[in-house]
């Protein structure tokens, strides 16, 4: 055991046990970001922008693609914690930008777009209400989410409306990427 860089050589049962978490970003997926919100505090409460429009798009000064045409806006509130995994859009183009203004999501992405870079890669983000970002979610993306311990709200736009005749909503099983993604951190 000495050879293999131990600073405190541990019982070779545990030795063979031990795994090491990774504190790196993980993969970045092609045409998602991640771009932090400035939250304006005071004791009164507080202020933050969410999103300028301009023309029916998106201003880019915050990192939102120039063709990010906002077609619908949209709340969404999670229960303590609610799994909703996995959908995407396949029918038509529809690009989403996710902020949780209260509480905490554990959010999944899964690139499964053909011919795309980074086809099969997962990454998963942390949206919380305390530190707000905007997520860009690009079509073809898979993506689901796990609310946190007190729930969460979710604020959304995209670029297509929701059509209730006629979804553009697929969905794959919770676990079609791995049932682990979403178990707790008991580490």
């Amino acid at each position: 055991m000495t050879g293999m860089g131990w600073g405190v050589t541990p019982l070779p049962e545990v030795a063979r046990a031990l795994t090491f978490q990774d504190y790196g970003r993980g993969p970045e997926l092609e045409g998602v970001y991640h771009r932090p919100l400035r939250k304006h505090r005071a004791l009164e409460g507080w202020f933050m922008e969410y999103l300028r429009v301009t023309g029916g798009r998106a201003e880019t000064d915050v990192g939102v693609p120039g063709d990010f045409e906002v077609r619908q806006v949209s709340f969404s509130y999670a229960a303590p914690g609610r799994l909703n995994a996995f959908h995407l859009h396949p029918r038509e183009r529809q690009d989403e930008l996710w902020c949780v203004v209260d509480g905490l999501l554990a959010v999944w992405l899964v690139d499964v777009r053909e011919g795309s870079p980074t086809a099969g890669l997962r990454r998963r983000y942390i949206l919380s209400g305390e530190e707000p970002a905007l997520l860009h979610i690009p079509s073809g993306v898979a993506h689901g989410y796990r609310a946190g311990p007190a729930g969460a709200l979710l604020v959304y736009a995209v670029t297509s409306q929701f059509d209730p005749v006629h979804p553009n909503e697929a969905r794959l099983p919770w676990d079609h990427f791995g049932a682990g993604l979403w178990e707790d951190d008991r580490g």
